[in-house]
């Protein structure tokens, strides 16, 4: 005999109720509906319904999400464990998460404009942000240089998803991403919560149904 309580064991069952107890749990009121799918996702991933009241967003960040998907625009993420969290078989085919933090020139880029490797990796976004989806869910400073570029006449990306987490430049910079004229849709949340969890789902959510398959 289990020394455990009985517990539900069908992923489908899960799968289900978790969804069923964010609908009759969250108050999404103070959300447009286009919104709600995004809202929702993001709440399956962290467990946490009073995130809704801290959601800011710009312009329609669902439907400049799913065009960019729909056109194979790029999608550039802050973190490996962003882009692992990202569905791919959802994505059409060929499309994939890119991630810069790795390459080989990032230490010397950042030594030169004396930042930290998040922030020098976006420098290795400028020929391909275009029209792109942006994922920031880990690093503060990755969020605060990419807007700084975009006030230096970058070319716009198609949508900014800024979730990054932590307690020194977290919250600042996803105010600032709620407040500076970038003229981008966008999603965030403020506060210091966040995460690549967070920040996948965003995407995630995005591909439902673009397959036509129900992914």
């Amino acid at each position: 005999m289990s020394p455990f309580p009985p517990y539900e064991r069908d992923p489908a069952r899960i799968y289900e109720a978790s969804f069923r107890i964010i609908e009759a749990e969250t108050n999404f009121s103070e959300l447009p509906p286009g919104l709600r799918p995004l809202a929702t996702r993001l709440i399956h991933s962290c467990g946490m319904v009073d995130i809704v009241h801290d959601l800011r967003f710009g312009g329609d960040p669902l439907a400049a999400g799913r065009a960019a998907i729909s056109a194979r625009k790029p999608i550039l993420c802050d973190a490996e464990m962003v882009a692992r969290g990202i569905i791919t078989r959802a994505l059409p085919d060929g499309l994939a998460p890119t991630v810069t933090l790795n390459d080989t020139s990032v230490p010397d880029i950042a030594r030169r404009l004396g930042t930290t490797r998040s922030a020098a990796a976006v420098e290795l976004w400028r020929d391909h942000i275009e029209g792109a989806i942006v994922v920031i869910g880990n690093a503060p400073t990755a969020l605060f240089h990419l807007l700084e570029r975009l006030g230096q006449d970058w070319p716009k990306p198609a949508l900014i998803l800024g979730f990054p987490v932590g307690f020194v430049g977290a919250a600042e910079s996803k105010d600032a991403l709620a407040r500076y004229r970038h003229d981008v849709p966008f999603l965030t949340l403020l506060g210091r919560r966040g995460g690549s969890a967070m920040a996948a789902a965003a995407v995630n959510a995005l591909t439902l149904g673009l397959k036509g398959d129900g992914t």
